[in-house]
């Protein structure tokens, strides 16, 4: 007697179901396995973000590795294209997250705690990338050689009393070159360019160094007045080089501009690399950077200021009071950063 042929196709099916069903446990538990963790490209050192890293690591169980580098990731993510490992990218500066989203390295997110967390004029319109914490571009001045009311505006420092009294790392810096494009779009580039022009006439000496440096150089008498990151100023304060100290004990720093529009402050921050295996994870480490709680670790750890509205400064950071920040919006310094150019290169500064 023959066995009826829906027994046969039974008993052939239920093999291929077993084997499809065990393939997708397989899968299913890889991918979990996969998105326990998190690869991170930054162009932060690992020192400084390595706390907030562990925090998150602490709190959701997810393993996070960094690939640090100060340059060259924008061409190793290139390189690597949709095979690229890197889920979450770290760096300082909107020169360099605007990199990222001009070459289409950055995924788009959607979140409603990015978005309630940071301030529309500190992430990119299209929410490719966030600002995780702010820096205020301040003038350091010698704590005996100049009184605070010297200078109010970041402007004074064109003024030709400060001839041969100003210090400054070079201006196609990023941090110099973003304080310029915040110039032209207060004052236009023409007064931008009369204002630089200005400045480089008032230097002491050629522009060199870090921001460390210039406030090495008004310990040293070299000048009286630079300009540097006001977080510069709480690495200083508190670093275990004696040295270090007393540069900081030589300034202190002001915040320019207080009765018009703010101090110009620029960033660090973060986006979701496109090609991302784990982009729901990835969002998931820029909303906690985002939260109270970590937004403190950077004015801690870093001596940078929240860019999170709700989020307390550490108690070294409100030492150093509080201030109006320029509001103008971060895209727009993007925008404005190869005009900014144009004109350091044209001035020599």
């Amino acid at each position: 007697m023959k066995r009826p042929i829906r027994n046969t196709v039974r008993s052939g099916i239920r093999p291929l179901l077993l084997s499809v069903f065990s393939a997708g446990i397989v899968s299913g538990a890889a991918q979990a396995a996969a998105a326990a963790e998190l690869n991170v490209y930054s162009h932060r050192q690992p020192v400084l973000i390595k706390p907030f890293l562990q925090a998150f690591e602490k709190e959701t169980g997810v393993k996070v590795n960094v690939v640090f580098a100060a340059k060259g990731l924008v061409q190793r993510m290139l390189a690597e294209g949709p095979r690229s490992p890197a889920d979450v990218v770290l760096t300082v500066d909107i020169a360099r997250l605007s990199v990222y989203a001009e070459k289409n390295l950055l995924a788009p997110v959607d979140s409603k705690i990015l978005e309630t967390n940071i301030p529309s004029h500190l992430r990119d319109r299209d929410n490719r990338w966030f600002g995780l914490s702010t820096r205020a571009r301040v003038v350091a001045i010698s704590a005996e050689r100049v009184k605070p009311s010297d200078i109010r505006r970041i402007e004074d420092l064109a003024d030709p009393k400060w001839k041969g009294r100003v210090c400054t790392r070079p201006g196609s810096h990023v941090y110099n070159r973003a304080l310029l494009a915040s110039l032209i779009a207060a004052n236009g580039e023409k007064a931008a360019e009369t204002w630089a022009r200005g400045l480089v006439a008032n230097l002491a000496r050629k522009p060199q160094g870090n921001d460390r440096a210039q406030a090495k150089a008004i310990f040293e008498g070299i000048c009286d007045v630079a300009i540097m990151n006001s977080y510069y100023y709480g690495l200083m304060k508190t670093s275990k080089a004696a040295a270090q100290r007393d540069w900081a004990k030589a300034v202190r720093i002001l915040f320019t501009n207080q009765a018009d529009r703010g101090t110009h402050v620029n960033i660090s921050g973060g986006g979701v690399a496109r090609h991302s295996k784990h982009k729901e994870t990835a969002v998931r480490l820029l909303e906690f950077l985002s939260q109270p709680a970590a937004q403190k670790l950077y004015g801690k750890i870093n001596y940078e200021f929240p860019a999170n509205p709700k989020a307390e400064s550490s108690a070294e950071v409100e030492s150093w009071g509080s201030f109006k920040a320029d509001t103008l919006s971060i895209d727009r310094i993007a925008e404005l950063a190869p005009a900014a150019q144009k004109i350091i290169d044209k001035v020599g500064w």
